[in-house]
C-alpha cells in the first residue's frame, strides 16, 4: 500500500511542482520558501527566518537581501527593539502567491473533474483521515523524543502532507506549510 501510495502521489507532487515553476520563475526555491515564511508570520525577524528555513544566519540575511532587491520583502526596524529588523511581504509578493496557488488549484479542479463524484469523495475522505494519522504519529514521536526547540501545536493551517504546524520557542509558530 505504501509504494502504490508513492507511485500516485507522485502525480499531486507533479502539480505542485508545475504550478510553481510557471507562477515563480522570479524567485528560487529556498526564496520562495523564505516569502511563504514571512507571509505565515507577518513582522518574523531574520534569526527566526532563518531557524524556519534551516540556514545560518548570514545565509537568510543574503537571501533577503536578493528578495529586498527584487522588491518582494521589505525590511522595517521591529516595534519592540528598533535595533531587530521585521520582514514583511510586499504587493509584488503577495501577487506572486496568488498566482502560485490560483495555478495550482486550477490544474487541480482540472484533475478532480475527470474523476467521478464518488473518486472526489473517497479522495477527500482518504485525504482527511491520512491527514489526521499523520498528525497523530508526529505528536507520539514528538512526545518520546527528547524535548527540542520545537513544541507541537497541531492545528488546521498545517501542511498538506499533514505535519502539524510547529511553534517558536516564545510562542510564535514556525512554518511547514507549502503555498
Amino acid at each position: 500500500m505504501a509504494a502504490e501510495l508513492d507511485a500516485v502521489a507522485d502525480a499531486l507532487l507533479t502539480v505542485w511542482e508545475a504550478a510553481r515553476e510557471r507562477t515563480t520563475s522570479r524567485v528560487s526555491g529556498a526564496q520562495l520558501r523564505a516569502i511563504m515564511l514571512v507571509e505565515q508570520h507577518d513582522g518574523i525577524n531574520l534569526r527566526r527566518l532563518a531557524t524556519g528555513l534551516d540556514m545560518l544566519l548570514s545565509s537568510a540575511s543574503r537571501l533577503c537581501d536578493r528578495l529586498v532587491a527584487a522588491g518582494m520583502l521589505e525590511r522595517e526596524p521591529g516595534r519592540l527593539d528598533r535595533r531587530e529588523i521585521s520582514l514583511h511581504l510586499t504587493p509584488e509578493a503577495h501577487r506572486l502567491l496568488a498566482e502560485l496557488r490560483d495555478d495550482r488549484r486550477q490544474q487541480l479542479a482540472a484533475i478532480l473533474g475527470d474523476m467521478t463524484p464518488e473518486g472526489r469523495q473517497a479522495l477527500l475522505v482518504g485525504m482527511r483521515e491520512f491527514d489526521e494519522a499523520a498528525r497523530r504519529r508526529h505528536a507520539s514521536v514528538q512526545s518520546v523524543e527528547p524535548a527540542g526547540p520545537w513544541s507541537d501545536a497541531g492545528g488546521p493551517a498545517g501542511p498538506p502532507v499533514g505535519l502539524p504546524k510547529q511553534e517558536w520557542p516564545g510562542d510564535e509558530p514556525r512554518v511547514a506549510r507549502t503555498a
